[in-house]
């Protein structure tokens, strides 16, 4: 078992998003989706706040939402043609409307299958994120995300609810109820790049795999090596800067791929 007692402070930034993917990508049974692994891993686990400097956080719940409804069969690609256009090029289309069970997934999926013309993957992180200067598609922003994952994790009890001050005012803020959660979600993490290396992407759990693109896009993934050994940990680096160095337009075309998570995949290391 690589997870540690010891958690330095750049590891207690993890809380938010960790919890939050955990829920998304790695146990859909309990809080189940990769959007809330990836909110709990960016949390502070005792604090129970986000960095207020990381402004990755937003783009990469978005990212997190698209690879979801992809994995759920909601969303693909648009095909590529005959010239053969690159992922980023490519539309994404609505392959299904039917309801996931999760309000903000459903929100997210009604925009992506109202809007025509359809957008490219990085459109939609932006538009979903409200990165835009266009008034006419402000509407497509999801507001209060970080605020309304927290509020779900709360009522699966993986998270409470606390007022602190921070000299000029109050913050709601939500710490961990039981470390187990984020601690299974550390531990899976750690262990797809150690013990359980596959040394082929085609063969990672796709949930797990996007999870370590986008935590570590979100500048969160180094926090869950943390307490690691160093040599766990640089042979841990090492295997994710073999995932980042893929070509995601090659991952995409081989058997079993989901085209849309390489696309995802794409948007966030070109």
């Amino acid at each position: 078992m690589y997870y540690s007692t010891l958690q330095p402070e750049g590891y207690q930034m993890c809380h938010f998003v960790a919890c939050h993917l955990y829920v998304c990508f790695i146990d859909p049974g309990s809080v189940a989706n990769p959007v809330k692994q990836y909110g709990l891993i960016t949390i502070f686990s005792q604090q129970g706040y986000t960095s207020f400097w990381n402004d990755c956080i937003s783009s990469g719940l978005r990212g997190c939402m698209v690879i979801e409804l992809a994995l759920r069969g909601r969303l693909q690609l648009e095909a590529c043609g005959m010239r053969r256009k690159s992922l980023l090029a490519r539309k994404v289309i609505c392959k299904s409307d039917a309801p996931t069970g999760d309000v903000l997934l459903d929100e997210a999926l009604k925009h992506i299958k109202e809007t025509q013309p359809p957008e490219t993957v990085q459109s939609w992180i932006e538009l979903l994120s409200g990165e835009t200067w266009n008034p006419l598609k402000l509407h497509y922003q999801l507001r209060n995300v970080r605020e309304r994952l927290a509020k779900n994790l709360v009522e699966k009890g993986v998270l409470t609810t606390e007022k602190q001050n921070f000299l000029l005012f109050d913050m709601t803020t939500h710490p961990l109820t039981n470390d187990t959660i984020k601690q299974r979600l550390v531990k899976k993490v750690q262990e797809s790049v150690l013990d359980k290396w596959v040394n082929d992407p085609g063969r990672f759990d796709k949930r797990v795999l996007a999870l370590i693109f986008l935590a570590h896009s979100s500048d969160v993934l180094e926090n869950a090596f943390a307490p690691l050994l160093d040599e766990q940990y640089d042979l841990a680096m090492k295997r994710v800067r073999l995932l980042l160095d893929l070509e995601p337009e090659a991952e995409s075309t081989k058997a079993g791929a989901n085209e849309l998570l390489w696309a995802v995949v794409a948007a966030f290391t070109k």
